[in-house]
């Protein structure tokens, strides 16, 4: 069975570099549509017509910039992978990206083969998500089951007691991080540099807002958590029995 071709949505105001993108993704086989501003943008995402693989998305946008576009594509349950494109020396909106629900980014300006092999990284972490038609089962740790609850890796659910939470990708890969390094301190800086592949000497607190959000979603109380433990000064420990 052949191949399906992957469509992507480009949202950028820079008419040349949409341009640029257009053609250059067209080269590499993809489908490829833009849309200028925040507002068309999430009017493409969100109709019942033409489905996306994945949207690469700048940040600095008229209207609504590329925070608020992925923020309320996910507020929708729309989980399309989200390529952002931030501004060179600005990690804030690298962390900012992550916390809104993005899946990865590439600070400007970019190498065009970077570009690629980052989208085709998404396209292909998706890929894994998506339970296969085989009933062999994943190499690739596919659910992680502790204390009532389930995280299932390849349909990027989770569930507990009383809740059924859609994962992002970059939600999935933090978690499964935590789980494969379970009782173990991990360090702030190790989750920046091995979940975010952050390297620059950025502020800490986007983790620790993130962590919250986990919480949210794996704690009975998220203020007093059992499972995903902060160590002061160093980082966390996820402790699936608890303590």
């Amino acid at each position: 069975m052949p191949q399906k071709t992957a469509r992507i949505l480009v949202v950028e105001d820079e008419t040349h570099l949409a341009q640029g993108l257009l053609f250059n993704l067209q080269a590499e086989g993809f489908e490829v549509q833009i849309a200028s501003d925040g507002e068309t943008a999430l009017a493409a995402l969100t109709s019942n017509g033409v489905k996306f693989d994945a949207v690469l998305l700048d940040v600095m946008l008229p209207g609504k910039d590329g925070f608020a576009v992925v923020s309320e594509l996910r507020v929708k349950q729309n989980y399309v992978p989200v390529l952002m494109l931030t501004a060179r020396g600005r990690p804030e909106d690298v962390l900012q990206g992550f916390a809104a629900g993005a899946d990865d980014y590439l600070p400007k300006p970019f190498d065009l083969s970077i570009l690629i092999a980052r989208l085709n990284g998404l396209l292909r972490r998706m890929a894994w998500h998506t339970p296969p038609a085989s009933t062999e089962p994943s190499l690739d740790l596919p659910r992680f089951e502790f204390a009532g609850r389930c995280i299932d890796f390849e349909a990027l659910e989770l569930t507990a007691p009383g809740k059924h939470i859609h994962l992002t990708l970059m939600e999935a890969d933090f978690l499964r991080y935590l789980v494969r390094n379970q009782g173990r301190i991990i360090s702030r800086k190790e989750l920046l540099e091995q979940v975010w592949r952050v390297r620059e000497d950025t502020d800490t607190r986007a983790i620790d807002n993130f962590v919250v959000r986990l919480r949210r979603y794996i704690e009975d109380e998220p203020v007093n958590p059992v499972h995903l433990k902060t160590v002061r000064g160093v980082g966390y420990r996820f402790l699936p029995e608890g303590e």
